[in-house]
Order: structure tokens, then sequence, then C-alpha cells
């Protein structure tokens, strides 16, 4: 008998056999609870499979958008230094010269180059991939100098260029990340043998997944409530690192074990660690995040990865887990301890001997200079993107380029240290002299270094701390200063050049006398009466050269009207100075520019009247060696030779007998010639016959740097010592050491020893100091001090002679002479104003002035019996603009 069972709406039928149901009915529990879960573990499997196919096939296609969009890493540009200039003479050793060869990557990379050194002598080829041909050149460099240069067919040479040195690699993205891509075979074996023995022991053996730590730190996990167990292998740390965000969470655990499934069956292993070896995290330098050992190897020892022994490796490895927990800078003890346990790990491994294991662990930590401003340049690499980025744009996206500048590693870091070493004394100054309870503010600081002859920037810092502002004040428009005064002296030496007359004192010369009596340069009906930098010290009439050397504000104002405002705005335009303006201030610096325009306006007298754009990019190259492009400097002539020259021998003057004295001072003797300057910043200019330097000083809200102080803080006593401790480390490189006296006298020209009291031609009979002046031949003077005449020159205001003896005393206003013999035996000088400042009592000479002599006595206020006391008219309004 069968049961009928309608089923559906089809109508249709379904007979069940009754001895089927008894069978199915009769069965034993367990067995029907087996079926159950033999048949729901085999659903779940199946649908575990269709998920997991689903997530595979789906991470498989992330994985596959990421590797095919572009490269795992972005193209990084290696900025390389200028090659460094190896000369005969030079106090050089071949150690020294194979030590910057290593540098460079000599011997551990034949393509670039390889070197031999045999006692005193080395010998050296570059490769096919050197920035220069492949010839090669012998050195020979007994008793510790440079003796001489062979070519390799024999040839002497009188200098040969080095391999440039690699400085950095450019930022790569707006994160701020560093990273020098290396290969696996470039990877040494102790750093892959540290790495394993340390983070993933069984890297080499399993298919990506270590099941056991997996289970392990799952457990951990689950009972602590914390995700902090390190199971992962170095592949599931790529497919973090790469493709996932740092969260930890079971959703992202899973995700991460099907991208490294899939890493591990697309690559192999030494594939698989070279990624990791460039993508992992090693601490921040600077601002700059650093990535991959390469990177860590120069930020950590300043040395190529394969140059690497076993503690650095070691140390490097270590550092992985918690790079800042274990930053060697900051902590070197836990460092240390660190580094002994992965030491310890790589021998328990068995890849190095207990005895290589325990030398290694006895090693001192060996760093490199933590100055990053020092050793990598940041503000100067940081321009040098900038300017890529204007010349060639997108081409920097074909491929890693190599680019070429003309940074000075060696004098980059010689401006780093000085800079380091004296703003802290600037800034204990500035707390001696704070009053009052508003905040110190500590200002900020900018060097530039250049050759004068080719405008190379040669060294550059940017600000105190690079990590702390990557704002580069060399880069930052200032108001200038007395640095700007040169201009003007420049502009009345030109007219003279060019046959003209300073108004009806024939032509301007050093010993022209200038009127510093208080003035009032008024301009389209208002009033402007400047000071000097001292309050109501006016020394009366002055020569041009003692104005220029103590830096007096109204005489040098005086000047440029007396040849046009006009015509000093243009000069100083044509210099660089794109902001100057036709009116009276413009000749104490109140128009603004940047350091490196400064820079570019003293090349103008440093290299006989041409002015060059001061330049940082000599060539482009890709990673083949092919040229993307080549740039040269910008040059132009601002100035006649001999008005260069004459400005600049007045500029000497001022290191000798002015406000730089300071520089003397400090120990730096060679050769120079400089400016200081002081506005609501402070400034120092000056070079020597190979080296040009820019110092600025300033708040970066735009303050006076002397706000809330009891004295003024000045350029010569701020910023010109910055310039001297620089000069004084750059005057010990080798390349630097041969400062000399600047170029010869030009046509035209003739230096004649100048009598201080007289501004006569000094003989053996003057009884006071001379000093040396450049003239346009026929403008000198013709007297000399002991044959002028009757009375004492035209010194005698200036120098405090009495002027019931003094026949021949100088006139203000332009009227007179500038002493040129005019036949009669005198020096032409008409009577002088009175000598006296406003308020009636004398004038001051200048050295009466620096030396404190000469002033009233503070507690007799009575008239001296000479000096009647009658009624001043107060002084002048004085707007006090100092130098």
């Amino acid at each position: 008998m069968s049961v009928k069972v309608k089923l559906g709406n089809g109508g249709k039928r379904y007979e069940e056999d009754p001895r089927t149901r008894r069978r199915s009915a009769n069965r034993p529990l367990w067995q029907r609870a087996l079926l159950f879960v033999v048949v729901g573990g085999l659903a779940c499997l199946v649908l575990g499979a269709m998920v997991f196919g689903y997530y595979y096939n789906h991470y498989q296609q992330v994985v596959d958008d990421r590797l095919n969009n572009g490269p795992l890493f972005a193209s990084t540009a290696q900025v390389y230094a200028a090659p460094k200039e190896i000369r005969t003479g030079q106090t050089l050793t071949a150690a020294s010269i194979a030590q910057d060869l290593r540098r460079a990557g000599y011997n551990s990379n034949p393509n670039l180059g390889t070197y031999r050194v045999s006692g005193d002598v080395i010998t050296i080829k570059p490769g096919p991939g050197s920035f220069h041909s492949t010839d090669g050149a012998t050195i020979d460099t007994t008793g510790g100098s440079v003796q001489n240069i062979a070519a390799e067919n024999g040839a002497a040479l009188r200098a040969y260029e080095l391999e440039p040195q690699v400085i950095t690699s450019l930022s790569e993205d707006k994160n701020r990340t560093k990273r020098r891509l290396v290969t696996y075979s470039q990877i040494p074996k102790h750093m892959v043998q540290a790495v394993t023995a340390i983070e993933d022991r069984k890297f080499f053996e399993h298919n990506g997944l270590n099941f056991g730590r997996l289970i392990k730190c799952g457990i951990q996990d689950t009972l602590t409530g914390h995700f902090a167990c390190g199971g992962s292998t170095l592949t599931q740390q790529i497919a973090r690192g790469f493709f996932l965000t740092p969260e930890k969470s079971i959703k992202r655990k899973l995700i991460e074990i099907m991208i490294t499934l899939q890493l591990e069956s697309r690559f192999n292993k030494q594939q698989i660690f070279e990624m990791y070896a460039n993508q992992i995290n090693l601490g921040q330098r600077g601002s700059f995040a650093v990535n991959g050992f390469g990177e860590a190897s120069q930020a950590y020892f300043g040395k190529d990865l394969k140059q690497l022994d076993v503690a650095e490796c070691a140390l490097l490895a270590g550092i992985v887990q918690r790079p800042n927990y274990f930053n060697p800078f900051r902590h070197p003890e836990r460092a240390i301890e660190r580094r002994n346990l992965v030491i310890r790990s790589m021998v328990e491994e068995g890849d190095i001997s207990a005895s290589q294991g325990e030398r290694a662990q006895a090693e001192p930590l060996k760093l490199a200079p933590q100055n990053v401003d020092a050793s990598e340049a940041p503000y100067f690499v940081d321009m040098v993107h900038d300017q890529l980025q204007q010349r060639i744009g997108d081409q920097q996206s074909s491929g890693t380029l190599r680019i070429y500048t003309s940074l000075d590693p060696d004098l980059q870091k010689a401006a780093s240290d000085a800079v380091a070493q004296m703003m802290p004394r600037i800034d204990e100054m500035i707390r001696k002299r704070h009053k009052g309870d508003a905040p110190i503010k500590y200002p900020q600081v900018s060097l530039i270094a250049l050759d004068p002859h080719t405008g190379q920037v040669r060294a550059l810092v940017g600000g105190r701390n690079y990590g702390q502002s990557q704002l580069n004040h060399a880069l930052s428009s200032r108001p200038t200063g007395s640095i700007f005064k040169p201009l003007v002296f420049a502009t009345a030496f030109s007219q003279s050049v060019n046959g003209q007359a300073l108004g009806d004192s024939g032509p301007f010369t050093a010993v022209t006398p200038l009127n510093d009596d208080p003035q009032d340069f008024s301009t389209g009906g208002k009033s402007y009466t400047p000071g000097n930098f001292v309050s109501g010290e006016y020394p009366g009439m002055v020569p041009a050269q003692v104005a220029l050397e103590h830096s007096l504000n109204i005489a040098t104002i005086s000047l440029a009207q007396r040849v046009g405002f006009e015509n000093v705005a243009a000069m100083a335009r044509a210099a660089g100075i794109a902001s100057a303006k036709p009116t009276p201030s413009v000749a104490i610096g109140t128009y603004s520019a940047t350091p490196m325009d400064m820079a570019g306006v003293y090349t103008v007298f440093a290299n006989r009247g041409v002015h060059l754009n001061p330049w940082l990019l000599a060539s482009v190259r890709n990673d083949r060696g092919d040229i993307v492009a080549d740039f040269t400097p910008e040059a132009r002539q601002v100035l006649d030779p001999k008005v260069a020259f004459l400005t600049q021998s007045m500029m000497e003057g001022v290191m000798t007998h002015g406000t730089a004295q300071t520089v003397r001072a400090l120990g730096f003797t060679a050769p120079a010639a400089g400016k200081t300057g002081t506005s609501h910043d402070v400034w120092f200019a000056g070079y020597s016959s190979n080296l040009l330097c820019i110092v600025w000083i300033g708040n970066d809200d735009y303050t006076d740097i002397s706000d809330n102080l009891t004295r003024k803080v000045q350029g010569a006593d701020t910023a010109a010592p910055i310039w001297a401790e620089f000069m004084n480390r750059a005057i010990k490189l080798p390349q630097y050491s041969d400062m000399k006296p600047f170029t010869p006298v030009p046509d035209g020209i003739s230096l004649y020893k100048i009598d201080k009291a007289t501004s006569q031609l000094a003989d053996e009979t003057c009884p006071g100091g001379s000093f040396t002046a450049a003239f346009l031949e026929g403008t000198q003077p013709h007297n000399t001090c002991s044959h002028m005449g009757d009375g004492t020159g035209i010194m005698g205001s200036l120098f405090g002679a009495d002027s019931s003896t003094a026949g021949t005393n100088m006139t203000g206003g332009g009227s007179g002479n500038n002493g040129i013999n005019n036949g009669n035996g005198s020096n032409g000088y008409n009577s002088a104003p009175t000598n006296t400042n406003p308020d009636g009592t004398p004038h001051r000479n200048i050295f009466q002035k620096m030396f404190g002599l000469g002033k009233r006595d503070e507690n007799n206020t009575q008239p001296t019996p000479t000096q009647p006391a009658t009624p001043q008219s107060p002084p002048p309004q004085q707007i006090v603009i100092p130098r």
C-alpha cells in the first residue's frame, strides 16, 4: 500500500515508500547527528570556499591594481653635490681622496668607477656610469699635499674633479618620505640575517603565514582583549604597509592574510625581502620619515648600505619594531640593548659565530652626526626641487633622475656648524638685554655662501632647525639695512668714472667730504629727518671713507641726494633689488630684498662689476646617464670694473677700521671686504677672493629684533660673528685655504696711503696713522700731510682740530672741492660751518665717539666760560635709522 501526497499547485502527486520512512525513523540518534554535522560541515566548507574565492579574487584585483598602477615605489631623484676639485698644492692625502670616492660609490659599484691606493699615490678610473668621462688620473700626495696629477696618458694636469657624492634623495610625496631604493643583491647578507633572526626566522621556509605564531597570538589577543601580539611575517608586514591602514581588527587581519597569499603566489622570497627592505619605516630625520634600509644606513651611519658591519646591521634590524622608542640618537642604551638581542638571535640561528657575536656586542655606537642641515642641506634640496618643477616639470616622473648641483658638502657642514654654534650665543645676548614681561623672541637665521666668480651656491642654511620649520629664510624678502649702502657709493664712483663731477666738488673719491649734520630730506612736502645709529650723535663733515666705515646714515643720504636718488634706485634694480624706489630712504636700505638677492648684489663688487644670478642646478640626467637638462648661469655687466674695485676698496676699510672690525677680532685675517647692516633685522655681507657669504638674522613676524631689549642688537655683534665663524671654518678646508688678495688693480686706478688726520697723502712726517685708498688716476690728493699750506687740513673738524688754526676746513652741502690741488698750494676747501651739534655742544670726532672721549661732564651742568648759557632751539625731530 502506498500513501499519496498532494504537493504544490500543479496537481502532481508524489508517492513515498513507507519502508524508507521506517528506515529513517529507525536510525540511531548518533547517526542522524553525525549525518547532520557532515552535511552541515560540507555546506560550510562550500560556503567558506565560495566566500574565500570571492574575497581572494577581490583582493587579487586590489593587488593587481596596485601593482599595475606604476612601480611600488615612486621614482626617486638622487641629488648630487658638485664635484670636488683636487688641485696641486692642496693639503690632502691619498687616504682622504679614497674616502671621498668610497662615499661616492667607487669600488662598491664598478660601473661608477674604481680606485687603487698605493702608499701616497691613488689611481682613479671612472666607469661608464660616471658623471664625468671615463678619463682617469693618478694623484701623488707625498708629504700630505698634492704634488702632481697625471692623466692616463701621462700628461700633467693642474686639477682633477672627483665623482660627485649623493647628498640625499628628493622627497617623494606630500608625506615627506625619504628612501634610497636598493636591490636584493645590494643588501648585505648580515642585514638579511639580522632581520629574519629577530622578525621572522622561518621567512625562507613558510608560504607567507606562520600558523603557529598566528594561533598563539590569536589566543593571547583574545585573552587580553588587545591586538598587541606581533605574529606577522615579513610578507604580512608588506601587505599591511602597502595595502592597509594601521587599524587593528579581526577583519583587517583576515584581509591581510588574503593579500599575503597573493604576494607569496606572485613573487619569490628575494623579491619580497627587497620590497620589505625598501618599504619598512625606520624612524624620523628632521621633518622626513626614513623608510627603507638604504636611507636608514645614511641617516644613522652616513654610509652606503653595503658598508655596514654586523653590529650596524643588527641595530637597524632592531629598531624596526619601535623606531622612535629605540632611536639610537635619543635612547642609545635602549638601542644597544635591542641591537645585542638581535646579535644573540643571529648566533642562535647560526648566522654568525659566538666570537663574532661577542665582538659585535662590544662595538660602541658609531652614529653619523645628527645635524641634518649639515649632512643633507634640506633647505638647499627644497630649492632644487622647486626649480626642477619650474624648469622640467613632468619630466621628473620619467624614471629615476640624477640631479647634479652646486653644493659643497664640506662647506655646507661648516655653514651649519657655524650657525649651530653661534645662535645660542645670540639667544643669550637677547636674554640678557630683555626687559619687561613680554615673551622673549628668539630670531631666525639664514646663511648663503657662493663662489663670487661663478655664482654657484656652495652652502645654504635657511633657518635654525629644518625639523622645526621648513620656511626657507634665504628666500624671505626683508629690509636690507646698511648692507645696501655700498650701492650709493658705487653710484657716485660710476659718475666719476664717466667724467661727471659731484656737484661743484669735482670727481667723487674716498676722501670726498660728506655732511653728516642733521638735515631734512623732505620729499613731496613731507619732512624726513633721519638720524644716525646713536641718537644725537653727529660728527659733522666726514670723508666718504669714514661715512661708509662707520655706516653714517645722514652722510650716506646726503651723498645719494647729490648723485640723484633716481640713479641710486636704478643702480640697485640693475644689481638685483627690484623693490628699490627713488626716495631718500633708499640710501639706507629701507626697501626689501631676500638674502639670496643680496648674495647676487655682492657678486657685482666681487666679480669686477659682473652680476651673477646665484644658481644651484648644474645638470639633470636619467638613470642611463642621458642628459635631461643642462643649466648655465646668467651674467650681466652692471658696473665698470673700476667702480667695482673702488667700492670694494672702501669695504676693505670697513673690515679694518669700521663697524666690521669684529670679524678681525674673531681671528679672520684673510683679505676681505664687507658691510654690516641693521634695520628691523641684522645683516652681514662680505667676501674674500674665493668665497662670498651673506648672513641675515630676524624675527619671523617681521617685528624689530630689538623690541623689548635694553640695548639694540646690531649686525656687528650678531651677524658678523656668525660670518667670521663660518669663514674661519671655510679657510681650513683645502678647497678654500688659498684666500688671496683681491684681483689686480684695474688700469686707471692707483692705491695711495692717506693720512687719517688730514686726508692728504701720507709721508714719513705724518704723526697720525694712515690707511690705503684707491683713486681714479688724477683724483687723488696732491699734497702731503706736511706740505699742505697753512692750517691742519680737511680732517680738522673731523678729528677735533682747533678751528682757529685750521685754514683749510671742509664745507658742507657740496661747496668747495674734494681736495684736489687747485694750483694755489692749498687743498681748496672753504670755511666749514660751525662745528657744533644742534644743542650747541661741540661735535665729537669719530674716534672720540668710538672710544667715549670728549663727552660733557654729566655732573657739571654749568656752561663753560667760553660757551654762553643761551637758550637753544630744540633739535629737529629725528628718525633714528640704525646701521
